[in-house]
């Protein structure tokens, strides 16, 4: 065990079916009565908005929205975002939707009291004062980014993605509500439980995992490997929701504490060159990287395998740990994900290039259990094509 580890997160987790009715009554707990609702463009176009302004527009508390909120959202959109909300006077920031629209009410948060444009901020603890108070609620189960102090943009012009880490970017309040999760259909809700569970093995198997992210990790590969294909091929099975979005809970508190590792540093620049959305890009990566890390972490696989149902007992350690292997293969392939690299127009030759850039996605890389290097990347990358 490491002698010293720091455990940190939002500031106060509400969770429950019906949760969202409590909202206003949270906004005047921060002492705020002008919010900017950041909600995803196509979730706008729900009811959704229409339940919010239901919650708050009795209690008193007229609210702005910005939704134009996208996938893997341009670094653009944070500064268009806090504009809006220096514009109008607000004083705290509503996050409604997957990792996109939460990470964008991050950043204009963020933004609409430090001044300047998002790409300043960018990196580690760059940012140099509290925002607007956040609350952040999450309608898949998959990013866990109501939990963590990181917003991740898209920067078109570089087809890169960057992130901006800083404590400041915790929101004061995640407020989950499962029922909100009921109506995702198949594809996303595969793409972002798989997204969480990428989050709770890279984050457990990290070197900079903690006795208490582990716990919070351990749990959530248990809760998604026992619930995502129910939510997947049962979708309005509310017990199965509940589970996996507590699951995805858990694993954006462990990512939060203990980083992610190899996983993500690889998938960046599919999403940034090749617009893959990063739920199916870290799937497509997961197996290789599990493989390559396995020699350097057989008994923390082996614990993986456990949660996942796998019986390990009586097993060499070695055989054990590829069990998990085994677990997550058998769980992408029965949500019904099947895509390749190659589906995406990518060939063997532009591996060298998304290297290149995978290796500039440093803190990741300094999680991994086993030291990696571009040879290795593209050889994991051809395992993906």
């Amino acid at each position: 065990m490491r002698k010293t580890f720091s455990f940190t997160g939002a500031k106060k987790i509400i969770f429950g079916n019906g949760s969202l009715l409590s909202l206003a009554s949270h906004v005047k707990e921060l002492h705020a009565e002008n919010p900017l609702v950041v909600i995803d463009k196509n979730l706008a176009k729900t009811d959704l908005l229409e339940k919010v302004a239901n919650v708050l527009i009795p209690a008193g508390i007229k609210f702005t929205v910005y939704d134009k909120v996208e996938a893997e959202p341009p670094i653009e959109l944070a500064d268009e975002g806090a504009k809006i909300a220096m514009k109008n006077k607000c004083d705290i920031v509503i996050g409604i939707g997957g990792g996109s629209a939460m990470d964008v009410a991050k950043a204009v948060a963020a933004i609409a009291t430090n001044k300047g444009a998002a790409a300043d901020y960018l990196g580690l603890n760059k940012v140099p004062k509290p925002g607007l108070p956040k609350i952040m609620i999450p309608t898949t189960a998959g990013t866990g980014s109501e939990v963590t102090f990181t917003a991740v943009f898209l920067r078109k012009n570089l087809k890169k993605k960057e992130g901006m880490n800083s404590p400041y970017l915790y929101p004061e309040l995640a407020l989950l509500d499962p029922e909100l999760t009921l109506s995702l259909p198949p594809v996303p809700t595969a793409y972002t439980g798989l997204d969480a569970l990428c989050h709770a093995i890279e984050s457990y198997t990290s070197v900079n995992a903690s006795p208490m992210s582990e716990m919070f990790s351990l749990e959530a590969i248990a809760l998604i490997a026992e619930n995502l294909r129910a939510c997947v091929h049962d979708g309005k099975n509310i017990v199965a929701r509940e589970r996996m979005l507590l699951g995805s809970l858990y694993a954006g508190i462990g990512l939060a504490n203990a980083g992610v590792t190899a996983v993500h540093s690889l998938s960046y620049p599919l999403g940034g060159k090749y617009g893959v959305c990063h739920g199916l890009a870290n799937t497509m990566l997961l197996p290789a990287v599990m493989a390559f890390n396995m020699p350097s972490a057989l008994e923390k696989f082996t614990d993986v395998a456990e949660a996942m149902g796998e019986n390990v007992e009586g097993l060499p350690v070695r055989d054990a740990a590829y069990l998990a292997l085994d677990a997550v293969e058998a769980l992408i392939e029965d949500c019904g994900i099947h895509e390749t690299l190659a589906q995406f127009g990518i060939k063997e030759k532009d591996f060298p290039a998304l290297a290149d850039v995978a290796v500039t996605v440093a803190r990741p890389l300094e999680n991994n259990p086993r030291k990696i290097t571009k040879d290795d990347m593209i050889a994991i990358y051809a395992q993906a094509l």
